[in-house]
């Protein structure tokens, strides 16, 4: 009798077992916030092929599934898979194989880094990037004098750490074909008593450009492979390359459909005459892992370099109101070309001249249709009556941590009242409905704990200012969050397939080392992400 109940027990057993679906991994005893409508959290989710596909508590999903692969988050916070609204992926893997000058605090300190880097990597062409002047003690941009004396026969070109100037000797001018009469279009060519600085801003510097040696297909790779290595480490998903060629483009697909490259991206093409007219002939390029329906267009240049266009002069050089970098013609004529395809327009806008100038244009061009989504990449410094743009379905794709880095200055450039405009995040949503966030990286760190840190408190990470920076426009962490998901998947037309963890959309989530959305704020630039999964794999 005892023989024949264990027997059917173990049937029973069995018969539940086998009634189970199986799937390819099973997360139990979480604290997921799904990001949903409702914002609800969960402990527990199921995955097969690739998306999620049950969500509930830890009892519920195991009793309905069974894997060979179940991971115990023993109480580890979890939320949707990161996304970067807006950064420069392949720019910070090409980052990797020059000159880092990102934090040095003199011209000296630079003269150092790169005479080290010589030795070390001879260069037939010395390329670095990451200098920033309002970070030293005299806040004035540099002259190419020193270099020219260290590199008087290897051309030199050190990029600003926004990638809107660039300090180059007289050997890349001799090459380039910059002298005292050439036209400096779309930017400055920076001189002092009529003789040229070395520093280039905004148009000038495609002059420089042109005569830079190409990367080869080996190194091109490393640096996708570096880019991806540093994202995924930090949570990120995916990344919306802003502004990268059709070559760029069609290198991330083929290591896409190799499997070298696992990182989302969408991509927003360039500008380029060649790129619009292959692209913009065609139908968006979509693929699980890329998306390729948006163009980036540069309205005006940056603040920190005095290049954004401004509609008052600077308030520290009186008469200088900053550049567009591409003629508000050519911004109207693009967006009418754009606005008759399925393609997404972005637009840097930084300034409140080039801002309006943007918004204005956009609300002509999409006058009648419906649901195009487009951005500007920035909307840095917005004029109080231009606000009222962003609710017509315009979307503000801003980067926090502009804000903190660039408080420092950013008020002896525009000046308390055009301040007030500035970074203006909580109103920019409070009239788009939404905000994408990103970072700029590698214009500012790709971390972005960093960005939740700055767009919820307004501090650097030394606690200043005391009360945060112009604190109405904080976010709240809710808000924070969704910027970071739902919302960025939104404005790239993806919010049906990530963003969230909901049932059907790809199984990419992060694990972290603390609850982000309860820790006290000061915490959060420490956190990390312990586990980075993208359609169910773990890739970090």
């Amino acid at each position: 009798m005892k023989n024949s109940l264990l027997i059917l027990l173990l049937l029973l057993t069995m018969a539940c077992e086998t009634s189970k679906v199986e799937v390819e991994l099973i997360v139990i005893n979480s604290n997921t916030y799904t990001v949903d409508a409702d914002f609800s959290k969960t402990e527990a989710f199921a995955i097969k092929d690739g998306k999620f596909v049950a969500i509930g508590t830890s009892e519920e999903i195991q009793q309905k599934y069974i894997s060979d692969q179940v991971v115990d988050a023993e109480g580890k916070t979890i939320t949707p898979g990161l996304i970067d609204a807006h950064c420069h992926f392949y720019g910070l893997g090409q980052n990797q194989q020059v000159v880092d000058l990102v934090g040095t605090k003199s011209y000296d300190e630079i003269l150092e880094k790169v005479k080290k880097f010589q030795e070390q990597n001879p260069k037939k062409f010395i390329l670095g990037r990451g200098w920033d002047q309002n970070d030293w003690e005299v806040k004035e941009f540099p002259t190419k004098k020193e270099l020219d004396s260290l590199f008087p026969d290897i051309p030199v070109a050190l990029r600003r750490i926004d990638g809107h100037a660039l300090l180059v000797n007289q050997k890349a001018l001799d090459l380039a074909g910059i002298d005292e009469h050439t036209k400096a279009i779309g930017g400055e060519i920076v001189k002092r008593n009529g003789k040229i600085t070395g520093v280039l801003v905004d148009g000038p510097m495609g002059f420089i450009d042109a005569i830079t040696p190409a990367s080869n297909r080996t190194e091109q790779i490393q640096a996708l492979k570096d880019a991806e290595k540093i994202c995924l480490g930090y949570g990120l998903t995916t990344v919306n390359d802003a502004g990268i060629d059709r070559s760029t483009i069609e290198l991330i697909d083929s290591l896409h459909q190799t499997g070298d490259l696992s990182i989302r991206v969408y991509a927003m093409v360039s500008a380029s005459k060649d790129n619009l007219d292959y692209y913009l002939s065609r139908e968006p390029y979509k693929t699980e892992r890329l998306n390729v329906r948006s163009v980036k267009v540069y309205g005006d240049g940056a603040l920190g370099s005095r290049g954004a266009a401004l509609k008052e002069p600077y308030s520290d050089m009186p008469g200088h109101f900053g550049a567009m970098v591409t003629p508000v013609a050519d911004i109207v004529s693009l967006a009418r070309r754009i606005a008759g395809t399925e393609f997404q327009m972005n637009t840097h806008a930084i300034g409140d001249s080039a801002n309006v100038v943007v918004l204005r244009t956009y609300s002509k061009a999409l006058h009648g249709k419906k649901d195009r989504r487009w951005k500007v990449e920035h909307a840095q410094i917005i004029s109080p009556l231009d606000f009222d743009y962003f609710k017509n379905g315009i979307i503000p794709s801003i980067q926090p941590t502009h804000a903190t880095s660039d408080m420092y200055w950013a008020g002896d450039r525009l000046g308390e009242e055009r301040e007030k405009g500035a970074y203006a995040f909580k109103t920019l949503l409070d009239n788009a409905g939404i905000v994408a966030l990103g970072t700029d990286f590698p214009v500012e760190k790709v971390s972005p704990f960093l960005t939740f840190y700055a767009a919820v408190a307004r501090k650097d990470l030394e606690n200043y200012p005391i009360g945060g920076y112009q604190i109405s426009d904080a976010l709240s962490r809710e808000e924070t969050l969704r910027g970071m998901t739902l919302w960025a998947a939104y404005s790239n037309f993806e919010e049906h397939e990530k963003g969230s963890i909901e049932v059907g959309k790809f199984a990419d989530f992060t694990v972290y080392s603390d609850n982000l959305m309860e820790v006290p704020i000061e915490q959060v630039p420490e956190i990390t992400a312990e586990q980075t999964y993208i359609g169910g794999k773990r890739v970090n």
